[in-house]
């Protein structure tokens, strides 16, 4: 039987959807889902300590947001342009993939502007392709040194919040939208589970003698693209860049070995990067590369055996591998106790245990 989009549809209400953090990163909500009783527990997250020992395992994607969203201004017109970074093509010649909004204003030739706060141009970018309805090529015209490059696009960039939360980016988002663990830039937006994690949770995890393994996936806007088929096996994820090294892979697979100890993936592109690295023995290799890799119901995950994500969109490729890990009708129960109990939805919402 195939599996279906329209399953993994629920009524979520807007003011769920959390536009603003918890004061403190390990103050947000708790549900721990329990696969073999079915039972549902209510706790707060720095709890989740409570649920772990010595020589388990934690997976961290330590990927870190760039300000990828950056406003410049048409030439002749003035016409104020959102362009969002997507990924550099070629470091040398300033090449990036980006999204236009308003596209239909954006041609081939037309060149943006982008200044400070005085309105002193800093950079300029020349369009020079176009991908898809919103996409374009752009090449930035920068003589300077790559260092200093990078600086003007952090500067000018603000930091990409979904547009689901309906509000500007302010100051505090700089870091409250990044992990305390983030470490390889590439990202245009935080691996959100990751974010409830605070210092001083992640130093009475060290403590208890749970151990850190870390990996990078850059996530791009393609985890959040809406899905438009409603046979799942028909629809294609966007690629993302990941890097598993062979240190990760030997705390990992010690753990595995020992059969007795959680592996848990934090975060769904935590559980991407390690089920699309999976060797002949069933135990997690070292690789770099690019995933398309889409999990969805049924499906035999290989490395981890608990989880913890946030509380995701309907239909999101997100909810539905969250539902292949914990059980399609778990989870839908899990997700009706959540609206009920109006738990925080989405990027700086709640948090989920799967275990």
């Amino acid at each position: 039987m195939r599996t279906k989009l329209s399953q993994f549809n629920y009524d979520l209400p807007e003011s769920l959807i959390a536009k603003y953090p918890t004061k403190e990163r390990h103050d947000s909500r708790l549900m721990v889902v329990h696969r073999e009783t079915g039972e549902i527990e209510h706790r707060v997250f720095k709890d989740v300590l409570e649920y772990f020992d010595e020589e388990d395992v934690l997976i961290f994607n330590n990927t870190k947001v760039f300000p990828a969203r950056m406003y410049g201004r048409k030439e002749k017109t003035g016409a104020r342009i959102e362009v969002f970074l997507l990924r550099e093509l070629n470091t040398e010649a300033r090449l990036w993939d980006v999204l236009v909004d308003p596209a239909r204003k954006i041609r081939v030739g037309n060149k943006l502007y982008f200044s400070d706060e005085h309105d002193n141009d800093r950079l300029v970018a020349e369009v020079v392709d176009n991908t898809t309805s919103r996409g374009r090529t752009i090449r930035f015209l920068y003589d300077g040194p790559d260092d200093e490059f990078r600086e003007e696009l952090s500067y000018l960039g603000t930091t990409p919040l979904p547009k689901m939360m309906n509000r500007e980016a302010e100051e505090s988002d700089k870091e409250r939208f990044q992990t305390v663990f983030a470490k390889n830039i590439g990202a245009v937006a935080a691996p959100t589970a990751g974010l409830h994690f605070s210092r001083e949770l992640m130093k009475r995890f060290e403590i208890k003698g749970v151990d850190f393994a870390e990996l990078t996936l850059h996530i791009g806007l393609g985890t959040f693209r809406s899905i438009d088929v409603e046979d799942l096996s028909k629809h294609k994820m966007d690629a993302e860049y990941y890097q598993i090294l062979e240190k990760a892979v030997e705390q990992v697979n010690k753990a595995k070995a020992a059969g007795n100890r959680k592996v848990c993936a934090v975060g769904t592109t935590s559980m991407r990067a390690i089920e699309s690295s999976v060797s002949a023995e069933l135990m997690l290799k070292a690789s770099e590369g690019w995933t398309n890799k889409f999990i969805y119901p049924p499906f035999d995950f290989k490395i981890a055996n608990a989880m913890i994500s946030n509380f995701h969109l309907p239909k999101s490729s997100l909810l539905i591998m969250v539902s292949a890990f914990g059980g399609s009708d778990l989870i839908k129960h899990a997700y009706q106790e959540a609206v009920k109990e109006k738990y925080r939805f989405f990027s700086y919402g709640d948090a989920m245990l799967i275990l």
